[in-house]
């Protein structure tokens, strides 16, 4: 008894102690590369006023992502480029940032029992892969921005039907066939096109009926591998420039983590999937309206 109950409890701890770890070696790792942009002076000077609006996009960006289990990247980016952040830095900045963000958002949904984690380790790993091929792809062969178009025709589709299920009254659950393929595919088009995995697989899972707190909870955790392994391969293929970008989306969306992991606990079914739906509309719009 005390053996199966010592077992839980150390089971428990790891989902604490692996993105800890991951971040902490991640922080190290980016502080003995480029010590150079870390110098007394130079964060000195970078808190001004500019970083006060990072800081405020990667709160608003991660309050979104945490409570509708989607849209960080499509926010921040759009922000960052109304602001005048160069396109190339900011797409490396809210990749890299995601992976800490992602980490402070799967320990919150895990801290608030939003998560079902049969479905985060389904997701887990085809996801890495996914997540892996399309980074390296992005980097060597694709251009991320022609294939922007078929993703956005998928979501609207996807959206409209998320929305007519979240209007009736009864939704019946169907059963969660080809996780792999469906986390596969999220994470490749995650990396390919600067965002994705929220908006395909939060979407795709909610319009079988399943509960959306659990779903976005579950999705968000997963996020976290996914957005290491397709940070990472950015890393070591792009390298890393725009500190204070990174510093305000960083900051901001560990702020707002716990918050949106909170409020995801205070939201109703019904309103949550036509916000899910909605929102998924908007930036798909927004996507095809940019590449007319």
């Amino acid at each position: 008894m005390h053996s199966k109950k010592g077992k839980a409890n150390n089971s428990n701890k790891l989902w604490y102690i692996i993105p800890a770890l991951l971040l902490l070696a991640l922080a190290v790792f980016l502080f003995i590369n480029y010590s150079e942009s870390f110098t007394f002076e130079k964060v000195k000077n970078g808190f001004n006023q500019e970083f006060l609006i990072f800081l405020a996009i990667g709160v608003f960006a991660q309050l979104v992502d945490g409570t509708l289990g989607m849209g960080y990247g499509a926010t921040s980016t759009t922000f960052l480029l109304s602001f005048g952040v160069h396109p190339a830095t900011s797409s490396m900045a809210v990749h890299v940032a995601e992976m800490f963000t992602t980490g402070a958002s799967a320990i919150s949904h895990y801290k608030f029992k939003n998560i079902n984690k049969k479905l985060v380790l389904n997701l887990i790993v085809p996801g890495i892969a996914g997540a892996i091929i399309g980074a390296y792809l992005l980097a060597d062969v694709i251009d991320g921005e022609a294939i922007k178009p078929f993703i956005a025709i998928y979501m609207i589709i996807l959206a409209a039907t998320i929305i007519i299920k979240g209007l009736k009254k009864n939704i019946k659950k169907k059963k969660s066939k080809n996780l792999g393929m469906l986390a596969g595919f999220g994470g490749f088009m995650d990396s390919i096109g600067g965002g994705g995995w929220g908006p395909i697989v939060t979407s795709t899972l909610m319009g079988r009926g399943r509960d959306p707190r659990y779903t976005i909870g579950s999705v968000n955790t997963a996020e976290f591998a996914i957005s290491f392994a397709s940070g990472i391969t950015f890393v070591l293929f792009e390298g890393i420039s725009g500190w204070r970008v990174i510093a305000g989306l960083v900051i901001g969306g560990i702020i707002a983590a716990p918050v949106g992991a909170y409020f995801l606990n205070k939201i109703p079914r019904k309103p949550a999937t036509i916000l899910v739906g909605l929102l998924l509309i908007i930036l798909s719009v927004r996507t095809l309206i940019r590449l007319l």
